[in-house]
């Protein structure tokens, strides 16, 4: 399963409506590991929105592959978030919405998990499938 490590920056704030709630709002820049070499070495960052009430919540946001100078792709995100022992942990799915470059017309889908490893330290591992567009002729 391809993976992504990372660290991450985050700015939370509590939320008084209800006792246990917080909302926070976090860049994660990281480096994919895959052995999909379209994918592998290519720099990562996802922008996340997450809402925990009593450990769990939801998370959504958009990431963004940079592959060197064959392009980069984007797309959202969406989990559910748990909390135990202060390590907060999503799972959740993907979707491809657009690329550039060598990955103009890429579509694609999947899962996606992510556990902290530390209060700055993130690992996310990710499964799914995609597809290049074809060559146009001209």
């Amino acid at each position: 399963m391809p993976s992504i490590t990372g660290s991450f920056s985050e700015s939370a704030l509590p939320v008084a409506d209800q006792e246990n709630h917080e909302m926070s709002i976090a860049e994660v820049p990281g480096t994919q590991k895959s052995a999909d070499s379209r994918w592998d070495g290519s720099a990562v960052t996802y922008w996340a929105v997450t809402d925990v009430q009593g450990g769990k919540g939801t998370q959504r946001g958009y990431y963004n592959n940079v592959h060197g100078d064959k392009g980069r792709d984007w797309g959202t995100f969406e989990g559910k978030v748990s909390v135990l022992g202060g390590k907060m942990a999503v799972e959740g799915t993907y979707k491809i919405t657009g690329g550039e470059g060598e990955f103009r017309g890429l579509t694609g889908s999947g899962k996606f998990k992510t556990v902290m490893k530390s209060e700055t330290d993130i690992e996310c591992s990710w499964e799914g499938k995609y597809a290049l567009a074809k060559a146009h002729a001209r």
